[in-house]
């Protein structure tokens, strides 16, 4: 990761008895994130590393990662009553395969057709009617997508061997404790208490 991303975290804490393994955490951290582009969307994280334990805890305050995405925000859409069409001219290409995805599950594969690559027709006797629907359907939500890159960059990061997990995901903070052994909840505590710490630091 640039100096520059790791600048734009306003918080970045890696504790850990082994000094040593700070660093490498902290490197292994970098790395997946760089990977996963997840920097920009996480504003503070603080990670917990006790081997006495077997214990790894991470906690994440999030940035905005901005709203749901419409149809209406990527495109125009039309009725083509007279020839039971609807017509969309898409302007952000790159929310086409998750628009391709709600299409095909609301009308079917058989009634879309993409006559070019920034086109999209589907054929439907009323047209007029589900212009509208069409246009406030939603085609991305962005922190679903933020979710699943979350617990998969946690999941990277962990040790290897702790495969007993635990992670809470809610609004914009994040939680993963994980062990080699039965989660306690006294961890589960501490991970939302380094939660709070983060979310009172500036």
């Amino acid at each position: 990761m640039s100096e520059r991303q790791m600048d734009s975290l306003e918080t970045f804490v890696v504790d850990s008895v082994i000094a040593s393994e700070q660093e490498s955490y902290k490197k292994i951290i970098e790395d997946n994130l760089a990977s996963l582009k997840l920097a920009p969307a996480i504003g503070r994280i603080k990670v917990t590393l006790r081997p006495e334990n077997s214990l790894f805890q991470m906690a994440i305050i999030l940035r905005d990662v901005g709203s749901k995405v419409k149809t209406i925000d990527i495109a125009d859409v039309e009725s083509k009553s007279f020839a039971k069409k609807i017509i969309i001219s898409i302007k952000k290409e790159q929310y086409i395969p998750e628009l391709l995805k709600k299409l095909f599950e609301f009308y079917g594969k058989a009634n879309i057709s993409q006559p070019d690559r920034l086109t999209v027709a589907i054929s439907t006797d009323r047209s007029e009617e589900e212009v509208a629907f069409i246009k406030e359907m939603m085609v991305a939500d962005p922190r679903h997508r933020i979710h699943e890159n979350l617990v998969d960059f946690a999941i990277r990061v962990t040790p290897e061997g702790f495969r007993v997990r635990y992670h809470l995901y809610k609004g914009n903070r994040f939680i993963f404790v994980a062990s080699e052994e039965a989660l306690k909840n006294e961890w589960i505590a501490e991970a939302e208490e380094m939660l709070e710490e983060l979310n009172g630091s500036r």
